[in-house]
């Protein structure tokens, strides 16, 4: 009898373990920028893949502002049951904590699945006469108004371009907007004589001859199908450092443990799909899978690079030093 016990009770334990997560109606996923940018791309690309394997579908609601602050903190603000998510760049949830005290969360209250690595790249309109890097970098130097656009406040193509401005000792005029889409009209237009967004958030303007690509900031040249290679700021400047960051679906870390269990099996999946590795080629990106403590482990990482560099620049207020993120090499 007592040996019939224990094996129930193990049995109990497996299923327990091994429970599924079935979700009965549709998974909200707040983006927390404008339609047509690099998160927004991202999220509706992964999801898309992940819905056959869920068997549910997503909605994607575009929440705008504050640098993605708005959005996120509404997914936060939501029930922890698992039907709402939000997607990001990793680089910039890592700040968020610091752009206000009212802030409830810091990075290392999320689980993320990563699904692309994004290298930023240097664009001007076609109507200057930047036609290299270098020309930019000298114009710069002698101009420190030069407007240069951005997706918002503490977004990766600013981080790109305070990383930018350090390195090579010089100012220029800040202007966001509200994601990298209109970041990037900005550009087309004239409004802006550049900006250094992500890769997916240009390549339509680059096909279409409306952007000039002057580099990508990654440590490897850059080839965007049906436009062609573009070479890496190091073919200039050797020690430049690789600029870039990882984007995916991100999920409160106190969810139910099935949820996970289940969502991590269906992105390995969906990650892994040769739709998202098609699309990631053509749009200049690196297709990743990525999650659980890796992830972490990576998101910690550049809380250390991204959260000193904007706060040594006057970006954020607050010293990253309130949640124990020390500088790298501490």
């Amino acid at each position: 009898m007592k040996r019939v016990l224990t094996l129930s009770l193990v049995a109990l334990l497996l299923v327990f373990v091994f429970a599924e997560w079935k979700p009965t109606k549709s998974i909200t996923v707040i983006v927390p920028w404008a339609a047509g940018g690099s998160t927004d791309q991202v999220t509706r690309m992964i999801t898309a893949q992940m819905e056959p394997f869920l068997g549910r579908k997503f909605v994607i609601v575009n929440t705008p502002g504050g640098a993605g602050s708005i959005g996120t903190v509404n997914t936060w603000n939501a029930p922890h049951d698992g039907y709402t998510w939000t997607a990001n760049a990793i680089l910039d949830l890592t700040k968020y904590a610091l752009l206000e005290e009212t802030i409830p969360f810091t990075h290392r209250d999320w689980r993320y699945l990563l699904c692309i690595y994004a290298p930023n790249v240097v664009v001007v309109n076609p109507n200057t006469p930047y036609k290299t890097i270098d020309e930019l970098v000298q114009a710069m130097k002698a101009n420190p108004e030069i407007p240069i656009g951005s997706a918002g406040t503490g977004s990766g193509g600013h981080v790109a371009a305070e990383i930018f401005a350090e390195y090579f000792g010089l100012k220029y005029k800040h202007t966001p907007y509200a994601g990298g889409n209109p970041a990037t009209v900005a550009v087309v237009s004239g409004e802006v004589v550049g900006n250094m967004q992500f890769s997916m958030e240009v390549a339509d303007m680059l096909r279409a001859g409306k952007l000039r690509a002057l580099c990508t900031l990654s440590a490897q040249p850059l080839t965007i199908s049906g436009y062609g290679t573009i070479p890496s700021i190091r073919q200039w400047y050797p020690d430049f450092p690789d600029v870039g960051a990882y984007f995916g679906l991100i999920i409160p870390k106190d969810v139910p443990q099935e949820v996970f269990e289940t969502v991590e099996s269906v992105f390995q999946k969906a990650a892994t799909s040769q739709a998202m590795k098609d699309w990631a080629d053509k749009q200049g990106l690196v297709s990743v899978c990525i999650y659980g403590e890796e992830a972490s482990n990576i998101v910690e990482q550049v809380a250390r690079r991204v959260t000193w560099l904007l706060y040594d620049r006057g970006v954020l207020k607050i010293s990253p030093e309130k949640y124990n993120i020390p500088r790298i090499g501490q």
